[in-house]
């Protein structure tokens, strides 16, 4: 991917790996948009990097994306880079009963989120000399973490539709890329502090790294362990993954 130049739109862009990612791109000569559901987030992000834009942006909800998007492809109409990286991680017990909302807030935001942001925006990108789609999944859409099995399963969703979603491109001047994070410390789960987790500072180093190669999936190097997990002997990694993960209780 050409990492300058660009128009760039990262939902979930206020904190954690959005706006880490939204700073690196910013100071590599890109127009960056950025999106999310907490406005004092968005502006301490546009604050810290002037030349920064932003616009509140509920993916949960239709109706809002359909605005927003409306609006980016008036405002922005060289826009040729989304990043879907907004995001909701919660803790959950499917040997028990799972809340509806936390299964309907869960699945609608991580998954139903970025297909509706990209169909919204689709055609406009089609229209570019020059456009990539990438995706934030995660090591755990390969390898579930049991503790969060709903956010798990949209992950590996994602995964999949990435794949169609590439597919169907092929061709166009639509690049589709897939973004699979390790553990990293950002609000997900608290681990901010997490010492088991990948400092947010490397991992976006890394991440820039790899985007600029022809790389589809875009793995740093603690993610490819898991990443390169799915196979017939997979069943055995995914408990012996849980087990270790027993002792971490983390905070809801």
């Amino acid at each position: 991917m050409k990492l300058s130049g660009n128009t760039i739109f990262i939902t979930g862009g206020g904190s954690g790996i959005g706006r880490g990612l939204a700073e690196a791109l910013h100071k590599l000569g890109n127009q960056v948009i950025i999106s999310g559901r907490r406005q004092g987030h968005l502006d301490a992000t546009t604050k810290a990097n002037p030349g920064m834009q932003s616009v509140i942006l509920n993916v949960e909800d239709p109706a809002s994306i359909a605005a927003v998007t409306q609006k980016l492809i008036t405002d922005f109409p060289k826009l040729n880079v989304l990043v879907n990286n907004a995001g909701i991680m919660q803790i959950d017990d499917v040997a028990g009963t799972v809340e509806d909302e936390l299964i309907v807030s869960t699945i609608t935001t991580n998954l139903m989120g970025p297909i509706r942001v990209t169909s919204a925006l689709i055609e406009h990108l089609k229209k570019q000399e020059s456009a990539t789609v990438i995706n934030v999944s995660s090591v755990l859409g390969f390898v579930p973490m049991a503790v969060s099995a709903v956010y798990s399963s949209t992950k590996a969703a994602l995964h999949s539709y990435t794949q169609s979603l590439r597919y169907k491109l092929g061709g166009s001047s639509v690049k589709v890329l897939e973004l699979a994070p390790p553990w990293v410390q950002t609000d997900l789960l608290n681990s901010n502090e997490e010492p088991r987790a990948m400092p947010l500072a490397q991992f976006i180093k890394e991440t820039i790294e790899v985007l600029g190669t022809d790389a589809e999936e875009v793995l740093v190097e603690n993610a490819k362990m898991l990443r390169n997990n799915p196979g017939p002997n997979e069943a055995a990694f995914v408990t012996q993954f849980n087990d270790m993960l027993a002792e971490y209780t983390p905070e809801e």
